[in-house]
């Protein structure tokens, strides 16, 4: 039986890391390959992107992933995880007043230079920060640049606020709120986080792992999205004839021989007769700029 290539929108439990959703969903469609397109804190819940087959290879070539989160944001205290499950390193009784706190929660729209968390598992020189948190070791991290399209705010309690954010992939929610409470003076943690979307994708799409437990096989696979969604910002190129020949055999394509003009960098969707099979981005080589497949997807 043919593995299944695509993807399939999991809406995560609370309790259990993206790793282990990953390996359940590998388990029960029978593949050998599986991955995803952003990871989840265990306490988090939502949408996962899991990809399966040829597909678990599609991640890495993602440029449009924004995210959508529904987070709560709980001041007077920080901690050191920036979530309510780490070790409180500050706290205050100062909580200030419903617009203060929205007109600063607010302000983080836009672009800003958010510190990446220790308790992360982004590495620098080799080993993964949340290592070296878990030793007691702080280590200087360089801010990485990061886009907040927008923010939705409701006060919930003196202490409690919800939030709805939008924002650019590589985010990390508990720093803005980190972030936010050091703004206000009074600290603050991340209390709650739910991701909704993730690029085209949202989660009322989604099934639950206990929904696909109790799924047929068939009924499964069935649930499957093709790969080519990941890439449905990306312009089509069709190749035919001999031009499609030398792109299946993984040679460049000159621009100037199959008349396009995308520019140095653009990655696009290649298509034969049967539809999308890679990807290829457009290159600079010693006779011109030609569209080279980069990743295969359909053999």
């Amino acid at each position: 039986m043919k593995e299944p290539d695509g993807i399939i929108l999991i809406d995560k439990p609370q309790g259990i890391t993206s790793h282990d959703a990953v390996f359940i969903m590998r388990r029960l469609l029978r593949t050998k390959k599986t991955g995803h397109t952003g990871t989840l804190d265990p306490d988090a819940t939502g949408l996962l992107v899991v990809l399966a087959g040829r597909a678990a290879k599609a991640a890495e070539y993602i440029t449009s992933d924004d995210k959508v989160y529904e987070a709560r944001l709980t001041l007077g205290v920080a901690t050191d995880t920036q979530d309510s499950g780490g070790r409180a390193v500050f706290q205050s009784d100062d909580i200030p007043d419903e617009a203060t706190v929205l007109d600063t929660v607010r302000s983080f729209c836009g672009e800003y230079g958010q510190i990446p968390p220790m308790y992360s598992a982004i590495k620098q020189n080799g080993r993964k920060l949340v290592d070296l948190a878990r030793r007691g070791i702080e280590t200087e991290r360089q801010a990485r640049t990061v886009r907040i399209y927008g923010i939705d705010c409701e006060k919930l309690s003196n202490r409690e606020y919800f939030m709805r954010v939008s924002c650019s992939k590589g985010t990390y929610i508990r720093t803005l709120c980190d972030d936010i409470g050091r703004a206000l003076g009074c600290g603050g943690c991340m209390s709650g986080l739910r991701r909704i979307r993730s690029g085209g994708y949202d989660v009322k799409d989604a099934v639950t792992l206990e929904m696909c437990k109790e799924m047929t096989y068939e009924e499964l696979t069935s649930r499957v999205i093709d790969t080519e969604t990941l890439f449905s910002d990306l312009p089509v190129v069709r190749p035919e004839g001999f031009f499609l020949h030398l792109c299946k055999s993984g040679a460049e394509l000159y621009q100037k021989k199959i008349k396009t003009c995308f520019a140095v960098g653009q990655r696009v969707r290649l298509y034969d007769e049967e539809g999308f099979f890679a990807l290829g981005e457009v290159r600079q080589f010693e006779e011109g700029e030609a569209i080279k497949p980069v990743k295969v997807f359909r053999l």
